[in-house]
């Protein structure tokens, strides 16, 4: 049993086993009480040459003191026999994010698709129940038929709109309205954090609101490999986005606590507010290699400010579509962490500051 947060550590569910929920979201239940976490599970994915499993669907956890989570297992199965299916394991899922459409009754999850570096969509699904079974609504969908990178949804409290904050890779930030059903654009849509290259274009947008204004934490484009936050803070959805810098205090190496926030999660019935991170690369040796990537980040931002230390990989089929083959994914995600931080505020900026252990409870 825990009863505190150790960020960074190795996190096992109720059964023993580490928790596989990447890329992650957590939905507060008001029915019952219960949060969810949910996310991309890599037990599977095992890295190497010869790996072509890149997700085994999303898996989802269940917990009433955030702390200890009860393996619900996949939401969202893998469709591991259909090669024709935006859910096989071969292809790039990420971040998956689910909202409660009042309107409709109906649980609608989004789901980032890629097929290769040049194959980027979204699949989109609906459930009568948060844990499933979902079915397609969208097996293939591109917003406003743009190209869709890392996302965001978020409902407006006060007039329930729902709004699809995304990386349109890799050189803006795309807010677009979502129509009644949450389930597409309606076509009104503003760009923000534009005409920006990799490291310096912005990725995992992750949404929260607080006294009224509207936050946005994102990271740059450096794959894997860690790189400083940034947040900004908006009154209007489409509307000027104001940034405010980086949100990590004694961040010593610039690098988010070698973390890429996912998720802020406020607290129900209270003002306390819990930033959310994948480490995705945890060992002391990743880390190594990823502070000397970010000195190239460093030569780049002293010199040409449109370098692009990411190179795609153009031998896929053309954008919105399958790649119809197996595909190759080195990295080993299976042993990524969480670091999860609360957030202090020093008067409208959000603070993150590390702790190496800490309880919600505590919190100010």
């Amino acid at each position: 049993m825990y009863n505190s947060f150790k960020p960074g550590e190795e996190w096992l569910d109720t059964n023993g086993k580490p928790i596989q929920a990447h890329g992650f979201s957590v939905f507060y239940s008001e029915q019952n009480g219960v949060y969810y976490w949910y996310g991309e599970n890599k037990e599977k994915t095992k890295g190497g040459m010869g790996n072509t499993i890149w997700h085994w669907g999303v898996r989802c956890y269940a917990s009433h003191d955030l702390y200890n989570w009860e393996d619900k297992g996949l939401i969202i199965p893998p469709t591991p026999d259909d090669l024709e299916s935006p859910l096989h394991p071969t292809y790039q899922m990420d971040r998956p994010h689910i909202l409660y459409c009042e309107k409709t009754g109906k649980y609608v999850a989004w789901l980032k698709i890629m097929c290769g570096a040049t194959s980027q969509f979204m699949s989109v699904l609906e459930a009568d129940s948060f844990l499933g079974p979902y079915t397609f609504v969208h097996k293939i969908y591109k917003p406003l038929d743009m190209d869709t990178g890392d996302f965001a949804l978020a409902i407006d409290e006060q007039t329930k709109k729902a709004y699809f904050l995304f990386d349109r890779p890799h050189f803006e930030v795309v807010t677009a309205t979502l129509s009644d059903t949450y389930t597409e654009v309606t076509g009104e849509f503003s760009a923000h954090y534009t005409n920006l290259h990799p490291p310096f274009s912005r990725e995992a947008p992750t949404y929260f609101r607080h006294d009224g204004r509207h936050y946005l934490l994102t990271s740059g484009t450096s794959g894997y490999y860690p790189n400083p936050s940034k947040v900004c803070v908006f009154s209007d959805w489409h509307g000027n986005y104001t940034d405010l810098g980086d949100p990590c205090e004694n961040d010593t190496f610039g690098t988010s606590f070698f973390s890429q926030f996912t998720c802020v999660l406020k607290l129900p019935g209270t003002d306390k507010y819990i930033a959310m991170a994948d480490r995705w690369k945890p060992t002391k040796q990743q880390q190594k290699m990823g502070l000397q990537y970010l000195k190239l980040v460093e030569k780049a931002m002293s010199g040409d400010r449109h370098a692009d230390l990411i190179k795609p990989d153009k031998s896929v089929r053309p954008m919105g579509s399958l790649s119809g083959r197996l595909l190759r994914h080195a990295e080993n995600t299976s042993i990524a962490r969480y670091v999860w931080l609360p957030i202090e505020w020093e008067d409208d900026k959000p603070v993150i500051r590390w702790y190496n252990e800490w309880k919600w409870e505590d919190m100010k």
